[in-house]
């Protein structure tokens, strides 16, 4: 199994769909996904959203077959290496149903309000998430975590 950026956008939004993940906006602003193929098929996505000096985790997703075979996290780390090679001090995401999985790796919870101004006006925080979701954050450098003073 690869992990390495995407050839067909296309092949991506049919699997994050698949998912029930959001895909109205993937590419309307510059990210970096990366997926995991097997067999030529994809079976992991991830996503990196560039928010001025921060980034919005999204689009994690692992195919039924391969989930508990530590792609996840495999896929988590390759998007927070992206994070880092960009300089972004902190990734933030939004979750429904994954809020341990996150917390195992690091992703603390945090308020939406003291979220990055930058991020928040995403549309995965403005209009595609619903309110219920989890908000998470992690550094990336040392400085202090929004919302977690």
């Amino acid at each position: 199994m690869t992990i390495s950026a995407p050839h067909d956008l296309a092949e991506v939004r049919t699997f994050l769909g698949a998912h029930d993940l959001p895909v109205d906006d993937l590419g309307a602003v510059p990210s970096e996904i990366r997926v995991a193929i097997q067999d030529g098929v994809v079976v992991g996505s991830v996503a990196v959203e560039r928010r001025g000096r921060a980034g919005l985790l999204r689009s994690v997703a692992v195919a039924p077959s391969v989930r508990k075979t530590g792609l996840g996290r495999q896929l988590v780390r390759a998007a927070e290496t992206v994070a880092r090679d960009q300089n972004l001090t902190a990734l933030y995401l939004l979750t429904t149903g994954a809020a341990p999985f996150f917390q195992h790796l690091g992703y603390e919870p945090v308020e939406r309000s003291s979220v990055p101004e930058a991020v928040r006006a995403s549309d995965q925080f403005d209009r595609l998430c619903p309110a219920s979701a989890v908000c998470m954050g992690k550094l990336l450098s040392p400085t202090v975590l929004a919302g977690t003073e």
